[in-house]
């Protein structure tokens, strides 16, 4: 089989999981949109927080050209990204019970706030703790996460629950447990996972939601533009100084 056969099987199984979504979605994102409107108009933050590959798509929606500029990363060290090492240590942090509470209580996270968590799986320490205590704070949870893992796996969290338990509005991105979408008889192992490409693709539908029901509120949206095109420096400046006590990224 082909390289180039290969690459055409996952487009195709990326672009099948994107109309599930889609299809199965469009109400909770809809939903989620509509939150973060409310959120913005009624002078609150917006934050989002993905530990892992996870965090890609949470980076992917803060400082970003076409993107809501209220939109803040919620980081806790060991966990974005791949940025630490050992990279294992990463994963080992997930599950340490006490972090989530510690990084929400030290954050600007306040009642009113709007918090997206995103976790491919859901079961671990980490963003059930951080679901459950930011919901006690008085902010509100919106979780993107594969609905199918609290079905076939174990809860890591020492309630048993799962994301999906702790959220007012949730995204099932209908990824497979284990992520990877290819098989083939001569490797041994599945490969090609899609999460990063569904939910990040979620998450840009979620902004554009939210940017159109502001619009349509009469409240212009708080957009960033390309600092690469002429004027979006001094754009940005402006967005930026209107709403500079609700973005915590350029401090």
């Amino acid at each position: 089989m082909s390289d180039g056969k290969l690459a055409d099987q996952f487009f195709d199984a990326a672009i099948d999981l994107l109309q599930r979504v889609r299809d199965e979605e469009a109400q909770s994102i809809t939903a989620a949109g509509t939150l973060l409107a409310d959120t913005v108009a009624n002078g609150g933050r917006l934050f989002a927080f993905g530990a892992g590959h996870s965090s890609l798509a949470a980076q992917d929606v803060v400082y970003r050209a076409g993107g809501l500029a209220l939109m803040n990363l919620l980081a806790v060290p060991g966990v974005v990204g791949v940025d630490v090492m050992p990279a294992t240590l990463g994963s080992a942090l997930e599950r340490v019970d006490g972090l989530a509470t510690a990084v929400l209580d030290s954050s600007p996270l306040r009642s009113g706030d709007t918090l997206v968590i995103i976790s491919l799986s859901g079961r671990n320490a980490l963003p059930v703790e951080m679901a459950l205590h930011a919901r006690t704070l008085g902010v509100k949870v919106i979780g993107v996460t594969s609905v199918a893992y609290a079905t076939e796996t174990r809860s890591r969290h020492t309630s048993g629950s799962y994301l999906r338990d702790h959220c007012d509005i949730v995204l099932d991105s209908k990824i497979p447990i284990g992520d990877a979408t290819l098989t083939l008889d001569t490797i041994p192992a599945p490969f090609a996972p899609a999460s990063t490409v569904v939910t990040s693709a979620i998450l840009q539908a979620v902004m554009a939601t939210a940017a159109g029901t502001l619009a349509e509120r009469g409240i212009e949206p708080p957009l960033l533009r390309s600092g690469n095109v002429d004027g979006g420096h001094e754009w940005n400046a402006r967005v930026m100084e209107e709403y500079g006590d609700r973005i915590f990224y350029q401090q």
